[in-house]
């Protein structure tokens, strides 16, 4: 089974909506995945999502309040076969913290995306709605994208 982690800054926006998507892509694909967040940072450790990256997607019926805060360790290495980051800073982040045994692949979450190769999700945390409405989209192509792209079995 395939396990991917979704990294962003605090872990209350960006990767919660990621694994929202992920998780609803793989299940509407019947397909059998492990799928976790996590944060390089440990603000928010234990916190829900941010209300607002709550909202966006339980318009679509995806409801993530049950998601805790968690900070990127070490074992995240050798428990996951890829990690994705939000954005270059974050990458840049999980690169220097890899261990170098680590069995992870590291790429942005955006790589996956034919012609947006390199881009990260932009922080909605300071903006409104707008921005997380912007960031769910990309968090779903993303995951439809990622998923298009598992190895067999």
């Amino acid at each position: 089974m395939t396990a991917i982690l979704v990294v962003c800054m605090g872990n209350i926006c960006r990767s919660p909506l990621a694994e929202a998507a992920l998780r609803a892509e793989a299940s509407a694909r019947g397909l059998d995945v492990t799928i976790d967040s996590a944060g390089t940072g440990a603000w928010h450790i234990g916190d829900p999502p941010d209300s607002r990256a709550q909202a966006e997607p339980l318009r679509h019926g995806v409801d993530i309040s049950d998601q805790r805060a968690r900070q990127v360790s070490p074992a995240d290495f050798d428990r996951f076969d890829l990690i994705l980051a939000a954005d270059r800073d974050n990458l840049a982040h999980l690169r220097r913290m890899q261990p170098k045994d680590g069995r992870a692949r590291l790429s942005l979450l955006l790589d996956h995306v034919p012609g947006r190769e390199g881009q990260g999700i932009p922080d909605p945390y300071y903006g409104g709605p707008d921005g997380f409405a912007r960031a769910w989209q990309d968090a779903r192509q993303a995951a439809s994208a990622v998923l298009d792209h598992l190895p067999p079995g």
